[in-house]
Parts: C-alpha cells; sequence; structure tokens
C-alpha cells in the first residue's frame, strides 16, 4: 500500500529545526521525502498543523515477556496509543530468554515482576513472536536470566562449569542478533553475582559490540546493602557501573537515572559530573529516565539483600525481624521517604482492596504498624506483589534531566494482569511533550531522543529517523491537541493521530487498529 503524507511539519528525528514536508510510503519503506510530492498514492492523509516523527522508540521496556501471551494486544494497545512503535526490551537482567532447554528452574525466570510462559533460547523466543509482535522489539539478554537458567535464585558463587554455561546463553544470543545484555543490581539473583562473574558477562557483550543497560545497586543517597556511614550510595553505585566499564570495555546505558527521596535530590550535580568525567576518560555510557516522578518495583524492594537470602523459616524469627525494622527504619528515615510513599498496586487475587492504597493508609485502617502491615503483604503476595515507589524526581530535576544531552527517554512500564496501572505505559511519552512544551524545550531535541538517538544508542539500524530507504515506523502528532490525564492511569491520550509500523496502521485518525506489524528487529554486525 503506497500511503502519501502531505503538508506535515516534519521532524526527521535529528536535532534540526523542523520543516514542511511530504513523506510518501510503500509497504514498509520510506521511499520519498521533499518539499513537494506529487504522487497517486492509494492513502492521502493531510498533515497540515500535524507533526510527522519517526514512530517513537522505548529505550527501556519489559515487554518481551507479554509477546507470546493469547491476549498480548491489551499489553502493547496503550504503548501504541502514545505512538511507540519500538521498545528495547530485556532490561534489569531481566529477558523472556536465556534459558538452557533442560533447566529446572523456568518458573523463576522474572524474579516476581514477570513470568515467561515459555522461556527457552533466543531462537525459541524469535520464532514465537514471528507474527505476533505488535511492536517492534530490540531484545537484550538478561543476567539474571542467565543465571537463573543455571543455578535458580541461588546466591552462591557459580562454579567455572556454572559460569560457562551462563556466558554459552549470551554468546548464543548476541550471535543470533540481540542488541546487548542487562543487569540488575536490585533483584534477585543478580543481586549476588560476584565482580568475576559480572565482568566476564560484561566482555561477552563487549565482544559483539553490544551494549549494556544496568539497573544499579541504589537509586538512592542511602541504600539497603550499603554502609551508613561513606559518601552517598547512589553515587557508590555509579563508580561501580564504571568500574566494570574499566574492567570489559562495555558500552552502557544505565538504567532509569533516578533520586528516590528528597534526601537523594542533592545528589544530582555529582551523579551528572561523574557520567561526564567517565565520558571524558573514554567510556561511552549515557542514561535514560522517566516522564513519571514513581515508578513500579516489586513489594520486596525496601528489603536488605541479607534478609532477601534468608529461608521464608528464618525471616521470621525475632532477631531477624527486630534487625530488619533497625534497617528498615534507619534507611527510610535517612532518604526522606515514607510509608506513605509506597502505594500498593497488587497483591493477590482475593485481595483487591489493598490496591491504590499507600502503606501508611492501609497500616492505619488495619490498626498496625506500617513495617508490620508491609510484612504482611509481603506474606500475603508470596513475595511477588508490586508497588509503586514515589519521590523519585521533583520538577526542576526532570527538566534538568530531560534537557541534558546524555538522557534519553523510555516508560519503563508495563500494564498489569491485575491492579493499579502505571501511567507511564499509557500516557508516558505524551506526558514527555506536554513537558516539554511547557518549559520551552524545543520540540525536536524530544522527538530525537525518542527516535534517532535512542536508535543510535542501541545500534537500531533503518528506524528512528525519516529518510529514504528506512522502515516506514512514523508517528504523526497534533501538538496543539496532546492531553494527558495523569488521575486516570490507565487513560489514553489525545493527540496521536496516526501511529505506523512497518507502514501498517496502529492508530487511524486518533482510532486504534488491531495489526501485528511488528518484528523481532536483529542487531547488524
Amino acid at each position: 500500500m503506497t500511503i502519501l503524507l502531505k503538508g506535515g511539519l516534519l521532524y526527521d528525528g535529528s536535532q534540526d529545526p523542523p520543516r514542511l514536508a511530504d513523506v510518501l510510503l510503500n509497504e514498509d519503506r520510506i521511499i520519498k521525502v521533499a518539499d513537494s510530492i506529487d504522487h497517486a498514492a492509494e492513502r492521502i492523509i493531510d498533515c497540515t498543523g500535524l507533526a510527522i516523527a519517526p514512530g517513537l522508540i522505548d529505550a527501556h521496556s519489559h515487554n518481551d515477556f507479554y509477546v507470546d501471551l493469547d491476549d498480548a494486544e491489551r499489553f502493547f494497545k496503550p504503548f501504541l496509543e502514545q505512538g511507540i512503535t519500538t521498545q528495547v526490551t530485556g532490561n534489569c537482567g531481566f529477558s523472556a530468554f536465556g534459558v538452557e532447554s533442560d533447566s529446572p528452574h523456568r518458573d523463576k525466570v522474572g524474579a516476581g515482576l514477570f513470568r515467561a510462559r515459555r522461556a527457552g533460547s533466543y531462537a525459541e523466543f524469535c520464532a514465537e513472536a514471528q507474527g505476533k509482535a505488535f511492536v517492534n522489539i530490540a531484545p537484550l539478554i538478561g543476567h539474571g536470566t542467565a543465571r537463573i537458567s543455571v543455578t535458580g535464585l541461588a546466591s552462591c558463587k557459580l562454579t567455572e562449569q556454572e559460569l560457562a554455561r551462563e556466558l554459552a546463553l549470551v554468546e548464543d544470543a548476541m550471535r543470533g542478533g540481540a542488541f546487548g545484555g542487562s543487569f540488575g543490581f536490585m533483584y534477585e539473583p543478580g543481586m549476588y553475582a560476584p565482580r568475576a562473574e559480572l565482568v566476564a558477562f560484561a566482555k561477552k557483550i563487549a565482544e559483539y559490540d553490544g551494549i549494556l543497560t544496568v539497573h544499579p545497586r541504589a537509586n538512592s543517597s542511602v541504600a539497603l546493602g550499603y554502609p551508613l556511614l561513606s559518601k552517598p550510595h547512589i553515587e557508590i553505585a555509579l563508580d561501580e557501573v564504571i568500574d566494570l566499564m574499566r574492567a570489559s570495555g562495555v558500552r552502557v546505558e544505565y538504567s532509569h537515572l533516578i533520586f528516590v527521596g528528597k534526601s537523594s535530590w542533592k545528589c544530582v550535580d555529582a551523579m551528572l559530573n561523574k557520567f561526564y568525567a567517565a565520558r571524558a576518560q573514554g567510556y561511552d555510557i549515557a542514561y535514560d529516565n522517566y516522564s513519571m516522578s514513581y515508578g513500579a518495583s516489586v513489594i520486596t524492594v525496601i528489603c536488605p539483600p541479607w534478609y532477601l537470602a534468608l529461608p521464608i523459616a528464618k525471616r521470621k524469627t525475632p532477631l531477624n525481624r527486630l534487625k530488619l525494622r533497625i534497617t528498615i527504619d534507619i534507611t527510610r528515615k535517612a532518604l526522606g521517604i515514607g510509608y506513605e510513599d509506597i502505594t500498593v498496586a497488587y497483591i493477590a487475587d482475593d485481595k483487591p482492596q489493598y490496591e491504590g492504597r499507600t502503606v501508611a493508609e492501609i497500616a492505619k485502617a488495619e490498626g498496625m504498624d506500617p513495617l508490620d502491615l508491609y510484612l504482611k503483604l509481603i506474606d500475603l503476595s508470596g513475595g511477588e506483589g508490586r508497588v509503586y515507589l514515589s519521590k523519585y524526581y521533583n520538577e526542576a530535576i526532570l527538566r534538568r534531566l530531560m534537557e541534558d544531552e546524555l538522557s534519553l527517554f523510555m516508560t519503563d512500564a508495563w500494564v498489569e494482569h491485575q491492579g493499579l496501572q502505571n501511567a507511564s505505559a499509557y500516557q508516558g511519552y505524551p506526558h514527555f511533550l506536554l513537558m516539554a512544551q511547557q518549559w520551552g524545550i524545543p520540540m525536536e531535541r524530544v522527538i530525537h531522543k525518542m527516535t534517532q538517538g535512542t536508535a543510535r544508542r542501541f545500534g537500531i539500524a533503518e528506524r528512528g529517523s525519516i529518510l529514504e530507504g528506512n522502515y516506514a515506523d512514523v508517528t504523526i502528532i497534533d501538538p496543539a491537541g496532546l492531553r494527558v490525564d495523569l488521575s486516570k492511569p490507565d487513560s489514553k491520550p489525545e493527540g496521536i493521530r496516526y501511529v505506523l509500523v512497518n507502514g501498517t496502521f496502529a492508530v487511524d485518525a486518533g482510532q486504534y487498529v488491531s495489526q501485528t506489524a511488528g518484528r523481532v528487529l536483529r542487531k547488524r554486525s
């Protein structure tokens, strides 16, 4: 099908100012971009007053875990409706592939946040996704998943043979076309891996010129697992990542740069200075950030590693509960974050009464101490409940990160099976665009971060730019009509007029169109 986009304001993905232009698409490719095109196309769209942009790219997603579901469409539709056509998946150490065929630990993949229905090899993942993907998927292999395949959630050091098996899974994925790998240092089992294992994994990614995304050990000035009397833990966490780069030579995308808790907000200057200093020393590091001031996590997020490593029975002993209480209370107060900043997203199918309420609210209603209530929720959910943690940013920090040249944008969100939804999964990118309008940030800079900038960072070829010969991933926006309603997290944004994935409409005149035109992308060597 030939489609002619007429008279739109073209944001081609670069940081150049927009210009009036026509764009001609044929099947899955962009075949002509010019000031004016006369062509008897099968479909002509008047784009007067609209912005023509490359399909938006989500730099940090977990949607590889939803591709093979029977009802996969409901998990991808909200991203298409906000203009996203490609998602980088497999972040935070979690990927839906990278598992040996005879592994007895498949059920542990995802560490409680996600469930991989058919966790297997990279090739099996690609085959399963064939013809089922609603967006383009640029996959990374998760270190946590590969380690789970070998030893489950065990906290022990890997033997030489076990490490070789882990690295064989990485090599298989990278040879198959994965774009890189990921670490999740705040999640099991990534938190248990010694430095030598991490360096070996990173070296394998670097061997194929892949990129490594890293969920650091700390996103705050004080974090469980570090000594309290030290420099801010968020800085120590970045130092660890730079040390791994130095030892392995890998390129790094620092995942979701956030500053959790008010006491962490003073660390912004120091953190950005570290990024620029590392780059000046020759290390290829950058970061991505949210458009929201909160994010999703597992319910055990505030529990220290020593507690999570204990068997369930030992967690409940009076001595360990007292030690846990002291550790959490000291950390929480030092952070400037409270139980009122933890909102429950989901506990269990038969416990909907907790959803959308803060831990402080629930504790007061049940006449319980907040920590005791929190531990009760952990038990009720089997340690697999989900929460939203707030105070990630204030407005000044968010604006500064949006304007910083090292930042890319992402949602880091998924549609929950049940419970309170995350607005980032439905409205995250339009919210970025609206904040840019509010703060006078040039739209071409914001669109660049969402498109060409992300494509180049991750090595996604022939996407992210409106150029002749590129794939026809296109998002057409009505800048004057953009609207979001964050008070209703799962509401559809307004102003996303057309979305095409590989030349096929996913949104047409503002209305969602069911399609499976997405593809699992392969990194070119």
